[in-house]
């Protein structure tokens, strides 16, 4: 499996840092197997922060090994159980079974609105499980213990300054 980690800074060794927010699935190392949304939260990281430069990390990951030998959690589709556990942890609310590895679908910027409705009391679970199965949805694989960080890295990407997620523009800067 092939893992791709958006940031202002190259991440050789992924580690496991303080959470300032809230985050769908609690604390941890976040991936995707999606490049383009990599390359997207890059570049938002690198506005947000205003230093670095934006990087996409790649990881060559053995997730069968990984998912055999650690504690994971797996979300295949957004279900009420996956809305139940990210409503939690977006609320810093979540108190159940830590787990070392969780992969699910990301409840990003796309379906916000959807998720602030839920949250608002004027969506069911029903409805909002069914509003997000026709959005496009993207996977995320979190890390979330110091024994799951075990991905090796293989390459880092640079995304200069100004392209806008331009994948085409995007240059190889390091192998590494």
């Amino acid at each position: 499996m092939i893992l791709y980690h958006g940031s202002n800074i190259v991440v050789e060794q992924p580690k496991l840092l303080p959470q300032n927010r809230f985050l769908d699935f609690g604390k941890g190392f976040y991936t995707t197997e999606n490049r383009e949304q990599a390359i997207a939260f890059a570049d938002k990281v690198y506005r947000r922060r205003k230093e670095g430069i934006p990087f996409v990390s790649v990881y060559d990951f053995n997730e069968k090994a990984a998912f055999a030998s650690c504690n994971l959690l797996r979300f295949d589709s957004p279900t009420e159980d996956w809305l139940d556990f990210v409503s939690a942890n977006r609320n810093g609310t979540y108190r159940g079974k830590a787990y070392e590895l969780i992969y699910g679908a990301v409840a990003n910027d796309d379906i916000f609105a959807t998720f602030t409705l839920y949250a608002g009391g004027e969506l069911t679970k029903e409805e909002t499980i069914n509003r997000l199965k026709i959005k496009k949805l993207y996977n995320q694989l979190v890390f979330s213990s110091e024994r799951a960080v075990t991905v090796q890295p293989r390459r880092a990407f640079h995304l200069p300054e100004g392209t806008k997620r331009k994948k085409e523009r995007m240059r190889r800067i390091s192998i590494v």
